[in-house]
């Protein structure tokens, strides 16, 4: 709910401190007074795109404060969450505009932007009029209008959740078929590939060891001879048959010797036990090196044959193995594919399944709420002079989406038989207000949270008509907040609060102000309107008998 509204040095204003009440407020006063100069000062505030010079001739900046009530529950709260901005009972904004044009916004003392006013301003404040492209006239707005009037929250819920699980479910097999497109692209060369692989079976470890064993073979021939003569000096022939001799010889004399001969002796009886270990280690050698050229070609074919694929394949040769478990992994994926992608199919036609109920049931629900709503405004429209009008709600198919498969619109004609259209191509302006105005009050309900904002929507009325508009928006206001711009006294009579616009000269200069209305002012306040500049008995007595009324 507005509570205040603080304009200093915008358009005509210089200074000017408005407080308002809950219920019907209305604003009064000859044209060009600068009741639109209000407008604009509290679309200012709130965001919205208008004017380009708003700061008063003279001054370097304008600004402008609104003070807003917020009870519990309130949808500006969550926007004051999600944009990180203290909340509380009370919302002040604050912006202001220099006369260079740079804008500088507050909310609740702390700095935001244009955007986030923009969507607090959704949360605060409603707008109507006769170019009301924003709210009511905008058929982009029709569907969720009528979807609140019909109570259908818990089936919009379903067809998003529906809407949600459809799609992921298309995502899901879209991305299925791609990676099998892909797959079945390079079918060929996965099973050539892992065919070659298995044929080959290359093992951990292996290159290093063909290689050390290559090169072995190949330098086998080149060494050979130098060990077999090795071999055959540390023989019998040679060294073993020498010290063996030395040893008898000693040992034949060692009594004799006086016990000098036991060491060496013994010192040649472990050199003779390392000499055959040597012998065993040359034998072994002599045995490695008496290869078959055959064996040393199948070594050097293996060799190449996993470097040859190792580098085909661009991974290191101990990597082949872990390679081909991958590309075995792909072709056993691909092999159960169509497998899966019939199940995802499935999966897609039961996510499609449950979504077409869901918005079936749905567009039952506004079906059966349309033609109620359309009763409910043909009903308004007669106190209204427009009993022989015609308003109906058409929901035609559109492209299924998160909010189902309809689309709605709001038609009217304005006589019967007559061509139905869009509000705001066949209806005059009169028309039109009055079919806002009929369409407004069916679709409030018991929602306060908004202050709702009528801009001469009873323009091209009168009489008894204009009475019924005042009643209508007297009606809006009861538990909420309705500001009317307007300048039928009719309406006027029918507010709790009443301020009258009106400009003065100063100095030379025209400014706008805004004054409040006690009950003798509201007499002439009205009275005005009824008669003009002459303001007559007639005319006042008038004035009272609406205000009785």
């Amino acid at each position: 709910m507005l509570r205040a509204l603080d304009i200093r040095d915008m358009l005509i204003i210089d200074r000017l401190e408005l407080t308002f009440q809950p219920g019907l407020n209305a604003l009064t006063g000859e044209t060009g007074a600068g009741k639109s100069i209000l407008l604009d000062s509290l679309g200012f505030v709130l965001g919205w795109r208008g004017r380009a010079e708003l700061v008063r001739q003279g001054a370097a900046q304008g600004e402008v404060v609104a003070e807003f009530e917020l009870p519990e529950g309130h949808p500006a709260h969550a926007v004051l969450a999600e944009a990180g901005l203290p909340g509380g009972e009370e919302l002040i904004l604050r912006r202001v505009n220099t006369a260079e044009g740079r804008k500088t916004a507050w909310v609740n003392d702390r700095r935001c932007s244009g955007e986030v006013l923009r969507a607090l301003s959704e949360t605060l404040i409603e707008l109507h009029g006769q170019h009301d492209d924003r709210g009511l006239l905008n058929p982009r707005g029709h569907r969720a209008m009528l979807d609140d009037y019909a109570g259908a929250a818990g089936h919009l819920s379903a067809v998003r959740t529906a809407w949600t699980d459809m799609s992921r479910a298309r995502k899901a097999l879209t991305e299925t078929e791609a990676a099998l497109a892909a797959m079945r692209a390079e079918e060929e060369f996965l099973r050539h590939a892992v065919a070659e692989l298995d044929k080959l079976d290359p093992q951990a470890g292996e290159d290093a060891e063909l290689d050390a064993r290559r090169r072995m073979m190949q330098g086998a021939e080149r060494i050979r001879d130098d060990v077999a003569r090795a071999f055959d000096l540390l023989g019998s022939d040679g060294a073993e048959g020498a010290m063996s001799d030395a040893v008898r010889w000693l040992e034949g004399v060692c009594d004799n010797a006086g016990g000098q001969l036991e060491g060496p002796i013994a010192t040649l009886g472990r050199a003779l036990i390392e000499l055959g270990e040597a012998q065993d280690g040359v034998n072994a050698c002599l045995q490695a090196l008496d290869f078959n050229p055959a064996e040393l070609e199948a070594a050097e074919e293996r060799l190449f044959a996993i470097r040859a694929l190792a580098r085909k394949h661009d991974v290191a040769p101990d990597d082949l193995g872990i390679f081909a478990d991958t590309l075995r992994d792909r072709l056993n994926r691909l092999e159960a594919g169509d497998a899966d992608l019939a199940d995802q199919r499935a999966a897609v036609e039961a996510a499609r399944a449950a979504y077409d109920k869901a918005a079936a049931a749905l567009s039952a629900a506004r079906q059966q709420a349309a033609g109620q709503l359309d009763a409910a405004v043909m009903a308004e429209l007669a106190p209204l002079k427009m009993e022989r009008a015609v308003f109906q709600t058409e929901i035609t198919a559109a492209d299924p989406g998160p909010e189902g498969a309809d689309a709605v619109a709001f038609t009217v004609a304005t006589n019967p038989g007559a061509p139905s259209g869009p509000l705001n191509k066949i209806a005059s302006g009169g028309e039109l207000s009055r079919f806002l105005l009929a369409l407004k009050v069916c679709l409030t309900g018991d929602d306060s949270a908004r202050t709702m904002i009528f801009d001469e929507i009873d323009r091209g009325v009168g009489g008894a008509t204009a009475d019924a508009v005042g009643r209508r928006l007297a009606s809006l206001a009861q538990g909420g907040q309705v500001l009317v711009v307007t300048h039928s006294p009719q309406v006027a009579a029918r507010a709790a609060h009443h301020w009258r616009v009106q400009k003065q000269v100063t100095d030379g200069q025209t400014l706008s102000t805004v004054i409040p209305l006690a009950d003798p002012d509201r007499v002439d306040e009205i009275a005005r309107m009824v008669a003009g500049d002459i303001i007559t008995d007639e005319a006042r007595a008038a004035a009272r008998a609406l205000l009785d009324a």
